[in-house]
Formats: structure tokens, sequence, C-alpha cells
């Protein structure tokens, strides 16, 4: 038999819980060897990219502030 065979021959004689712990193990295992993903400043690139693309406008300081304030309920973050 062979190590998949004989693997996949224990897993289905464990219960359902115990199943979904070896698949959530492996599952970790996977992400140890999986590429990882790329450097923040590379997906925020990437996102600015999309938002030109589409064709809005990039907010300035000013924009950026006024759209936090607009979140945080009028709160003001600079004097």
């Amino acid at each position: 038999m062979s190590p998949e065979q004989n693997l996949l021959t224990k897993w289905r004689s464990l219960p359902k819980d115990k199943q979904e712990q070896v698949e959530d193990f492996v599952e970790f295992l996977y992400s140890k060897i999986s590429p990882s993903k790329p450097p923040l400043g590379e997906r925020l690139r990437e996102i600015r990219s999309r938002i030109v693309a589409s064709g809005k406008t990039l907010l300035d300081e000013d924009g950026i502030e006024k759209e936090l304030a607009s979140r945080r309920g009028g709160i003001q973050g600079r004097e």
C-alpha cells in the first residue's frame, strides 16, 4: 500500500471531527510552503493602479483628511 493510500485509509476510519482536524493541520502545513503574499508596498501599488485604471481620482492630503473625518463622524485628526 502506498503512503497516500495508507493515509487515506486511516483518515477514513477517523470520526468526522478528527478528519476535520487532519484537514486543518494539512492546510496549516501547506500554508507554510505555499508562496507568501507580495510585500505590502507592492499590494498598495497594485490597488492604486486599479483605482487609476477605473477612472477615479486619487485623494490628496486634504481629501484624505475629509474622508477620515466623515468616517469618524466629523472628528478631525489634525488641528
